[in-house]
């Protein structure tokens, strides 16, 4: 799937209750189906024939006992782990969906994030159920959530977010803003994935997936609505 990045500044006209309803079936409901398979299917491969391949704990243990082991850097990490909690990633969304609504008066255009952390949080929790991946077996930082270790919800969810919010920043005019907008965006997923494994949340491959499931749902979502190109 290609990333139309002006596709709604082009197309502003408000779509029907049943055109969008439409739309979200076919192209977000259905598709996240087919993401949700593949998902669970990895992690059944990797706690089934691929578990004697496991030795992914190992990079936690190098993180750990690294030579950025110190105060502040657990420190740092641990804030950046916050990112990706739940609280902050539905209150962020909110705050800025709602900025958006005020702005642009289009809803279908501003509840865009929302939807890519609400198909996100559906994948990982039911995925995260079904795999039911134990935690490295290292020194855990953060205190463990319900869900198990695969695939990651706060890489997954931080992922979908900022990359959704890295398509909306294409809009800003002023180029020095926009870059540094989108390089912030970008770099968010990226700091909550080495945070998860620094403090022996994740395994490598719970990161990588999350990574996948993110910026699956951010595409899904940024093309929920079909706009047209002329």
């Amino acid at each position: 799937m290609s990333v139309d990045l002006h596709r709604w500044q082009r197309d502003e006209s408000r779509p029907g209750a049943r055109e969008a309803w439409r739309d979200a079936a076919l192209r977000v409901i259905a598709p996240s189906l087919v993401l949700f398979g593949v998902i669970v299917s990895v992690g059944w491969l990797i706690m089934g024939p691929l578990a004697g391949l496991q030795g992914e704990s190992a990079v936690n243990r190098e993180l750990q006992g690294g030579p950025s082991r110190s105060t502040v850097w657990e420190t740092t990490t641990g804030i950046w782990s916050r990112i990706g909690n739940t609280e902050i990633i539905i209150a962020t969304c909110v705050v800025v969906c709602a900025i958006l609504l005020w702005r642009t008066r289009q809803w279908w255009y501003s509840i865009v994030p929302a939807i890519a952390i609400s198909i996100q949080a559906t994948v990982f929790v039911i995925a995260a159920w079904i795999v039911a991946r134990p935690r490295p077996e290292v020194e855990k930082l953060d205190p463990a959530p319900p869900t198990s270790s695969y695939p990651s919800g706060h890489v997954g969810a931080s992922t979908a977010l900022y990359l959704t919010f890295a398509f909306m920043a294409q809009r800003i005019e002023r180029t020095w803003l926009r870059r540094l907008v989108t390089t912030v965006c970008l770099l968010v997923p990226l700091l909550v994935s080495y945070a998860r494994l620094y403090r022996g949340m994740h395994h490598l491959s719970d990161v990588l997936l999350g990574l996948v499931n993110g910026v699956v749902c951010a595409l899904l979502a940024w093309h929920w609505l079909r706009r047209r190109r002329d």
